[in-house]
């Protein structure tokens, strides 16, 4: 099944090179995509009609089904997060009206699925855009301690659950260890051509991340200048959640760059 690929933006080149929309951009991409993957699905809950949400771009949830797939092409998409070599044996996830559903039963620990807007972080400004396709494949270490906070967030936010009632079941499932803790190891593929992660830019954006169990990424040089590698909290897209943070396990994302999509074929370099 070929993966529709999403339309770019007038003016958008096809080089290999790091252009100038992408010099506006990567960093902003760079956020998104630590929040958007399966890693960090929603804790939200809008208040609708506050001025906040007459001045953000998508002020509430839309439809359940403009966020739904044709099953195949979302199996596709999925599998395109990584190269083939792994996500040719991968579990597969699918959405559904009431959460990710096993498509296809894999041999390898890997598990790919593609996130949708409210995957992102509650207070990130498009985390209703219902455009949002972002493929990711994690391996086995991620997908045995992230990919079941994904699980249970969606299904929790398509069931209408508020952001405290979201948070404190996973704080719960953390706690008894129903959600294993990170294990050491842990990342991700996103190297999908056909991910649309934001509206800005080219919309998407090559690149692994790794999950670590700290508060940031200082250690690793994230967000140094002229480091590439970008590190964020798992947890929130700002940092003025300080007091939730504290009351969770440390958890950080970095993401590096790569030079090629998960075909195999050239995708545009860029720096933080």
């Amino acid at each position: 099944m070929r993966v529709m690929r999403f339309p770019k933006t007038a003016g958008d080149k096809e080089s290999g090179s790091f252009n100038a929309a992408w010099k506006r951009t990567a960093r902003s991409l760079g956020k998104l995509a630590l929040r958007l993957m399966v890693t960090a699905p929603a804790l939200f809950a809008v208040s609708a009609g506050s001025a906040a949400d007459q001045a953000a771009p998508y002020p509430r949830m839309a439809p359940v089904g403009a966020y739904l797939m044709d099953r195949d092409q979302e199996i596709a998409l999925a599998r395109s997060a990584a190269p083939e070599s792994i996500s040719r044996d991968a579990t597969i996830l699918v959405l559904t009206r009431t959460g990710y559903e096993t498509a296809i039963a894999g041999s390898n620990g890997f598990v790919c699925m593609v996130s949708r807007s409210f995957s992102g972080a509650p207070d990130w400004p498009e985390r209703w855009n219902p455009k949002i396709r972002a493929a990711e494949c994690q391996n086995p270490q991620a997908a045995r301690s992230i990919a079941p906070l994904a699980k249970l967030r969606t299904a929790m936010t398509l069931a209408g659950r508020t952001d405290a009632e979201i948070m404190e079941r996973i704080k719960t499932a953390l706690r008894t260890k129903e959600i294993p803790p990170l294990a050491p190891g842990a990342m991700s593929y996103m190297m999908s051509k056909s991910s649309y992660l934001s509206d800005d830019g080219d919309h998407d954006m090559a690149h692994v991340m790794f999950f670590i169990p700290f508060k940031d990424g200082a250690n690793w040089g994230a967000n140094a200048p002229g480091s590439p590698v970008f590190g964020g909290s798992y947890w929130f897209a700002t940092p003025d959640h300080a007091a939730e943070t504290a009351t969770l396990p440390p958890l950080s994302v970095l993401l590096l760059g790569v030079c090629s999509w998960s075909d195999g074929t050239p995708a545009p370099t860029h720096q933080m």
